[in-house]
């Protein structure tokens, strides 16, 4: 770095002026105010996933907090679905790769199963 002659205090000034630019500049970027009538983004929910393949849901048990958003994935290369037992939730027939989602609410246990493949079992307990 070449350094011309100055004074010391024009350095001085010259580094406390660049010292203030950048403080200012970053709490402009950085404390935006939202405007007027613009809500805030909610803050995010839990999420939660469970695979379908080989005829099986996993994990066959699934533990969450009320408001987690569960996401079944149909990994097979059949049809299946997902319905509970009251039908508090309850799919379309998901093809490969097609989604359901749920939102678990209410605390308590819910147990599922595909009503083309009974066999296929699982359980979700929203606390």
């Amino acid at each position: 770095m070449i350094r011309m002659k100055t004074s010391k205090s024009s350095w001085r000034r010259t580094d406390w002026i660049s010292c203030l630019a950048a403080s200012v500049m970053t709490a402009l970027i950085s404390f935006q105010a939202v405007p007027p009538g613009v809500a805030a983004a909610p803050a995010a929910v839990g999420t939660a996933e469970v695979k379908i393949d080989n005829f099986s849901f996993s994990p066959t048990a699934l533990t969450v907090k009320a408001g987690t958003q569960i996401t079944w994935t149909n990994g097979d290369d059949i049809p299946h679905t997902v319905v509970s037992d009251g039908q508090t939730f309850k799919s379309k027939v998901l093809g490969t790769g097609e989604k359901f989602t749920f939102t678990a609410g209410k605390p308590g246990t819910y147990t599922y199963s595909c009503s083309i493949h009974p066999n296929m079992t699982g359980k979700v307990i929203v606390q």
